[in-house]
């Protein structure tokens, strides 16, 4: 089943039901094998030891789940779905339309789509930019937009994969619940924006769920086309 947009924050609640993903499902094909991870730092805070998950589909590229300039690969278990708001069916549309944009745009970035597996499960989002904006201006943009929560030691290295090339980093968030977490970002350049794959835990997973969904996504990456 398809999953929504969604946060530990009670407020966003009221605007759950605005978020109408579409195109859910992963494409029946899976993606050509990930690269093999340059940097190994193992443990804490990078996990390289964790290996990416297995292949059960692909995203992005112009027709499949997800459109954007580039493809990856999809988990197996996992649904990738592009997100989209309709705050019009609110019984106050101004007010979800505020909301609706707390949860989607940080940092100028705005949220495209939405990889999952269920409610608790965690999930992996996609972000892009304007024109113009590189990787690493794009993640500190991104980490230093306070609106969801914190962003502390934070992290970063440089990342090549297949034809792109881009930054990782890692940081600590502590929501408004004073709830902490570890979470990763990779930002690429592909035609001429920076896209952002960021992690996202929920209360029941943790990053050895995530972290081999997100590497096999990352390590995949590949310009579209």
């Amino acid at each position: 089943m398809c999953t929504v947009l969604r946060h530990r924050l009670p407020a966003t609640l009221a605007v759950l039901a605005l978020l109408v993903p579409a195109g859910c499902g992963a494409e029946e094909n899976p993606a050509d094998e990930p690269a093999p991870a340059e940097n190994t730092a193992v443990g804490e805070p990078w996990y390289d030891e964790i290996t990416p998950a297995d292949a059960e589909g692909a995203a992005g590229g112009a027709d499949g789940p997800c459109p954007l300039p580039v493809t990856f690969p999809v988990a197996e278990g996992w649904q990738a779905e592009t997100i989209e708001l309709d705050p019009t069916t609110a019984a106050d549309p101004e007010l979800a339309a505020e909301m609706a944009a707390i949860m989607t745009l940080r940092g100028g970035a705005t949220v495209q789509c939405e990889v999952g597996r269920g409610l608790g499960g965690g999930f992996l989002r996609v972000w892009t930019t304007e024109q113009g904006v590189t990787p690493r201006a794009a993640l500190d943009a991104f980490l230093a937009d306070t609106s969801l929560d914190q962003a502390t030691e934070a992290q970063f290295r440089d990342l090549t994969v297949n034809d792109l090339t881009g930054v990782e980093a890692t940081w600590v968030s502590q929501n408004a619940l004073d709830e902490d977490s570890r979470s990763w970002g990779t930002a690429v350049s592909a035609n001429g924006q920076a896209l952002l794959f960021v992690t996202n835990e929920s209360l029941l997973a943790d990053h050895s769920d995530l972290l081999p969904v997100y590497r096999l996504a990352v390590q995949g990456l590949r310009t579209a086309g």
